[in-house]
């Protein structure tokens, strides 16, 4: 995800280990983050990759927490700088100069859909689980 307002780069765990990474592959960060949904988080720690799109690259120092999302990693306001790109979420598209010309990558609205409907569902089973903790005798 491109979000134009984070105000970080952000790595989830499961995309961190699913490039084999491992965890004395990052270096320690100590700020807390604040999640979308107002829950402050510690992150795990910080990494910092190439990140190749349409073979223009960049790197970038994500931050990786270990947390549930239906994306695997965010990119924030200053990538989309560093790579001359003109955003459109309305269209799902970034578009950028790279030495043989334009690069168009497009979003895929089923697959941004079915994100949204895997996080609706995530927040519901956890407000489950939360109401069968509460409601649990001592």
């Amino acid at each position: 995800m491109i979000d134009q307002g984070s105000g970080a780069y952000v790595m989830y765990l499961d995309l961190f280990k699913g490039f084999g990474l491992k965890d004395q592959d990052f270096t320690k960060y100590d700020s807390p983050l604040l999640s979308f949904d107002g829950r402050v988080v510690i992150p795990q720690g910080q990494i910092s990759l190439p990140v190749n799109m349409e073979g223009k690259e960049v790197m970038v120092t994500f931050i990786v927490v270990n947390l549930f999302s239906s994306y695997t990693a965010i990119l924030e306001r200053p990538w989309i700088h560093t790579m001359g790109a003109i955003l459109s979420t309305l269209h799902m598209k970034v578009k950028f100069r790279t030495k043989y010309g334009v690069a168009t990558v497009r979003g895929n609205q089923q697959v941004a859909q079915q994100c949204l409907v895997a996080t609706i569902r995530w927040k519901d089973e956890q407000a489950k689980h939360k109401e069968i903790v509460e409601k649990a005798p001592l």
